[in-house]
């Protein structure tokens, strides 16, 4: 993903390039979707395709540099940049629960051998958080004694939990979010055919964070409004509009969706209150608070997505027109 609005970062990392002193550890720090892992992505081709840095001289991370570098990163295939992430577990398609220490000392085991080509070597982890423990106390040990001519770009969603010796021997720098007008002609930019008021509004419910407005905008925002409102207007008396948003938002595959509904669902119970007299306010406050306690139940424990949106889908039903008697 493009960087949009996170210009001190990169000035801050080409600035110590140009200067010769670059810090041998990067700690990309924000919340996810905000653009980390495409700046690493950036700043690993940028250092392989250019020389060791100290000339002065500090272009954009999207210089050009060396074509045929250049082309060994474009077909994932630079023999000094290794990305270390979540791996598939065996004849499956989920993702294991941490990077594993196996994978920390195959990397390790990497940094024994002269480079082959370029100034540098670079290691990007993605995320630092997914370490386990064993492997968060291996790159320790590397991070402390490093070897010379190697970047690490460690990508954190959450820093406050990293070990704080991890974080003591890094140079952090923070992607904040993105003002709302940066962010809303970008959209407009990425979608041109989205209406300007639902880029407005996934704006609005992105929070700055890039990644997150273009899984908002995509997973068809109005679409899934009209579904829960559906169920608010209706009740869903025999479960079926509830059932198939159960459906829709089950199991790891289907998480973005499931947090589209959960963005969506505030701003909607406020629209509901805001029609609503004042003495039936209350009522639609309510279905809120138990959304809220909803969603933070599901997070401590299993977050089971089904769930949480039938659950959701149940707020939402106490909310329909009541029959008269």
């Amino acid at each position: 993903m493009a960087l949009i609005g996170h210009h001190a970062p990169e000035q801050a990392f080409l600035e110590a390039w140009a200067a010769g002193r670059l810090h041998h550890a990067w700690l990309l720090a924000g919340p996810q979707g905000m653009g980390k892992a495409g700046f690493a992505a950036r700043a690993a081709r940028f250092l392989a395709t250019h020389g060791p840095g100290g000339q002065g001289h500090a272009p954009s991370l999207d210089d050009p540099g060396d074509a045929a570098a250049a082309r060994l990163v474009e077909a994932a295939n630079h023999p000094e940049i290794l990305h270390l992430t979540r791996q598939v577990k065996d004849k499956g398609k989920d993702l294991a629960r941490n990077i594993t220490i196996d994978q920390i000392r195959a990397m390790i085991r990497r940094l024994h051998f002269s480079l082959s080509l370029g100034d540098w070597r670079v290691i990007i982890v993605d995320a630092i958080d997914d370490l386990e423990t064993d492997a968060a106390n291996a790159l320790l040990k590397t991070l402390e004694e490093p070897p010379a001519k190697t970047v690490f770009l460690l990508i954190s969603h959450s820093p406050g939990r990293l070990l704080p010796t991890i974080r003591s021997r890094c140079r952090t720098l923070r992607f904040q979010p993105v003002e709302r007008a940066v962010m809303t002609a970008w959209l407009h930019e990425k979608r041109p055919m989205t209406e300007m008021a639902e880029v407005r509004a996934t704006v609005a419910a992105a929070g700055g964070i890039p990644g997150k407005a273009l899984e908002l905008v995509d997973s068809d925002v109005a679409a899934t409004e009209k579904k829960l409102l559906a169920i608010a207007a209706t009740g869903d008396p025999d479960n079926r509009l509830r059932e198939a948003l159960a459906r829709e938002v089950a199991g790891t595959s289907n998480r973005a969706k499931l947090e589209l509904v959960i963005d969506i669902v505030p701003g909607l119970l406020a629209g509901l209150a805001r029609e609503r007299p004042l003495a039936e306010i209350a009522p639609v406050l309510a279905q809120w608070d138990r959304v809220q306690r909803t969603v933070r139940d599901a997070i401590r424990g299993s977050y089971d997505g089904a769930m949480v949106g039938f659950e959701i889908g149940n707020c939402l039903a106490e909310l329909a027109p009541k029959p008269a008697r």
